[in-house]
Formats: C-alpha cells, structure tokens, sequence
C-alpha cells in the first residue's frame, strides 16, 4: 500500500513551516546522532529512500558521494528539493519506496529518514535494499520508534490541568496501521515492534552494526517548545547496518 499524503495541500503545507523543514539538519533532534551513523561517502554512490527535501542528498554530495539519486512519492516535495540542490551529483526522482527496482550492486550506501513507519511491509522493502545494495555497502535509517508508534495517536495523555501526564503506550505487539495525528492532520502509520525492524535486517542479509535512541540535541533543548518532552520518552530509532 502507498501513501502519498505529503502532496496533499493543506497537509504540505503545515508540514513545510515545521522547524525541521525550514531548518534543515541542524533543526532535527536526531541529526546528531545519525551523522555518526554514517559511513564515508567519498566516491559512493548513494540511494536516500524517501528524500523528502533532500537535506541528507545535499549532505551526501557535499560529503564526497559521486552520485546521489533522491526517491520520493511526493510530487511536492521533490520539487522543493530540486530548488533547495545546486550539485550537479544530486538527481531526484518521484519513485515509491515499494517499487524501489534497482540493479544488482547499484549502491554503495543506502540511507533513509523517517519513512518506513509509512509503509506496512518493512520485509519487503529491506529485500529491495538488500538486492541493490553492494556487499560490505551501507544501509543507515531512521524511523519512529515503536514507543512512538504503539498507541497509534501519538499524543501525550494529560492530567485534569492539562499537563502532559504520560505516554501512552499500549497494543505493542499488535503490528499494522495506526491513526496518527501529525500537525493536527490524520495520517495513517504503521507499528512494527523493534524485534520486527532488527530481525528483518538480519533476515534479509544484513548485519546490524549500529543502534541508537537518540535524545534531542541540547542547543534544541531550550529553544523549540516543547523539545525537552524528547527526555521523557524514545520518539526516534536510528539503525546502521552493512549487507554481507
């Protein structure tokens, strides 16, 4: 099943005025820790699954990547990330990442950021990767951690004040689609417990070199409302891995 809903209007645009869209890296909590994950890309050439505005294309090519191909489903936000590329190293394409169909050993590293929790078949997709990737190559990402997901409206339970009480976290083990309200907007996601995500890595020839809940970075603690929260529970997981 594929979903599309960053080319809905009102969606794309609230999603465009949040702090990471406009900020870039340097605005997401987790990009410090995902930067680490990452290998060398000097002379690579590299896939990012879901590229969304292409902050971690432009990273790859300013890194040393030879070629960086940028996949996304949304319209929308391939455009943006056209205008937001100068490198001549960078092209984009609107591909699902179902339909990810690459040749043998066409990439050397892999990444992705945030798109898997959208996408109700992770084996699937991890076998395309696995297919395309070339052997000791890289496959890094990130995706909303299964505490985030688990509930399904991804929203605080608050006391009789309207304080954030808790988070709720309930029906972990029951996999598959969940309601989610994400900048005030319905958006369907799918739960996959963390025994689903790594188990899948190793089941489609790839060993597991890295795991990371990261925290928000402390220059984001005191500045974006809301981002000390980010303590009180995982909202992401980053995983890095090597195809054998």
């Amino acid at each position: 099943m594929k979903q599309n809903k960053y080319d809905d209007d009102v969606f794309f645009e609230k999603y465009s005025c949040f702090p990471r869209s406009v900020g870039g890296l340097n605005a997401a909590g987790e990009w410090h820790a995902l930067e680490k994950l990452l290998p060398d890309f000097m002379g690579k050439r590299v896939l990012d699954i879901g590229c969304g505005f292409g902050w971690h294309c432009v990273y790859a090519a300013e890194h040393g990547a030879a070629y960086v191909l940028g996949i996304d489903i949304s319209e929308k936000m391939l455009t943006v990330a056209k205008e937001k590329t100068a490198s001549p190293n960078v092209e984009y394409r609107q591909i699902a990442m179902e339909e990810i169909d690459f040749p043998p050993n066409a990439f050397g590293v892999i990444i992705s950021s945030l798109a898997f929790h959208y996408t109700p078949d992770f084996k699937d997709i991890c076998a395309r990767i696995s297919r395309c990737l070339t052997p000791g190559g890289d496959f890094v990402f990130s995706v909303e951690h299964p505490v985030f997901t688990a509930y399904g409206s991804q929203d605080w339970s608050y006391d009789g004040e309207g304080n954030r009480d808790h988070w709720p976290v309930d029906g972990y083990f029951h996999e598959g689609a969940r309601d989610a309200i994400f900048l005030g907007e319905h958006v369907t996601k799918y739960h996959k417990t963390l025994t689903t995500y790594l188990n899948t890595l190793l089941q489609t020839g790839l060993s597991i070199t890295g795991i990371v809940e990261p925290q928000p970075a402390e220059h984001l603690l005191n500045t974006v409302p809301g981002m000390k929260d980010e303590l009180r529970r995982p909202m992401m997981l980053l995983v890095s891995a090597k195809k054998v």
